[in-house]
């Protein structure tokens, strides 16, 4: 199976910065389809009996703020106004959950501190937005968002130009191409993914903010709850069955409870330079990703794993 295909057209409004009042359906939207969708263009949602599915989700976005009270509203404005619809409908109850709220007092007093935490806010929630839940082909799970200034976007292992591709991702280009020779990497060396997130690719982090020059500053605060109840909705709604990538042991734990009868765990070392010499260059995840796909639901499960889109068509 060739790599090359045609790059599917990029869904930049997914990707732009919410406005401040605006409401998120009407900014956001909801998933898109494509009229014309082919087996050329995978990331777009379909009627197809070959394409993953999941069954619609009631939700009355405005009923459910309208029992909200004036606390939870305000700690939970990003998630209102900057959680993709698609995946609020499920995860409304853990938002408004004594744990939830916690976290959201936690780095409300971090902001309120001084402290400054990446990503920025209106990107904390990007992969939701990227990848609306009747989309999701695949997961890859990350750990700690990047700490460094112009790094995280809400998106693991990835980074926006000019940022350079960090070491984890440069070996997962490795691995891309020993499965994939044509494989494609990002203009000048760099490391976006929406590309990857666009076609249907969930990057989620374990936490999804840190604070600033501090690696797992965030960690046990609560995130950690809130993904595994993303991880664990997938696994649940994508009842046609999607991949998930753990690589290295906190992301395999995290798929531990995952029906394996239904879904494909594929499990490796982590790509880091720490432990990629012990097996990550010659898994063949992407490729075995692609296969189980492709027998699933034909050629329009496959995912187009290149990543030589420009910045400004990928809604950078």
């Amino acid at each position: 199976m060739s790599l090359k295909r045609k790059a599917v057209d990029v869904a930049t409004e997914a990707a732009k910065k919410p406005k401040a009042n605006g409401s998120i359906t009407s900014f956001f939207g909801q998933p898109k389809t494509n009229p014309s969708s082919s087996s050329t263009n995978p990331s777009q949602p379909s009627s197809s009996p070959t394409a993953p599915e999941t069954a619609p989700i009631k939700f009355d976005k405005d009923a459910w703020l309208a029992k909200l009270n004036d606390e939870q509203k305000q700690l939970l404005k990003l998630e209102i106004e900057t959680l993709h619809e698609s995946w609020l409908a499920v995860l409304k109850d853990e938002v408004t959950s004594p744990q939830f709220l916690e976290l959201k007092k936690f780095l409300k007093k971090e902001v309120e501190g001084g402290k400054k935490v990446f990503p920025p806010s209106e990107d904390v929630y990007s992969w939701s937005r990227h990848t609306p839940l009747p989309s999701v082909k695949a997961v890859i799970l990350g750990q700690d968002p990047y700490h460094n200034i112009n790094q995280a976007h809400g998106l693991c292992f990835s980074v926006r130009p000019p940022t350079k591709a960090p070491p984890s991702l440069k070996n997962m280009y490795i691995a891309l191409k020993k499965d994939y020779p044509d494989f494609k990497e990002p203009p000048n060396g760099g490391g976006l993914l929406t590309p990857w997130a666009d076609r249907g690719v969930l990057l989620l982090n374990t936490c999804l903010t840190v604070r600033a020059h501090e690696a797992n500053s965030h960690a046990k605060k609560g995130w950690e709850r809130f993904t595994q109840k993303v991880i664990d909705t997938v696994a649940m709604k994508r009842t046609r069955g999607v991949v998930f990538l753990a690589w290295g042991k906190p992301a395999q734990d995290r798929c531990a409870k995952i029906n394996a009868s239904k879904h494909l765990v594929l499990k490796s070392v982590h790509p880091s330079p720490l432990s990629a010499h012990k097996g990550w260059f010659d898994c063949g995840h992407f490729k075995q990703a692609n296969e189980w796909l492709e027998k699933r639901y034909g050629e329009e499960g496959v995912i187009n794993w290149n990543l030589d889109v420009k910045p400004e068509d990928a809604g950078v």
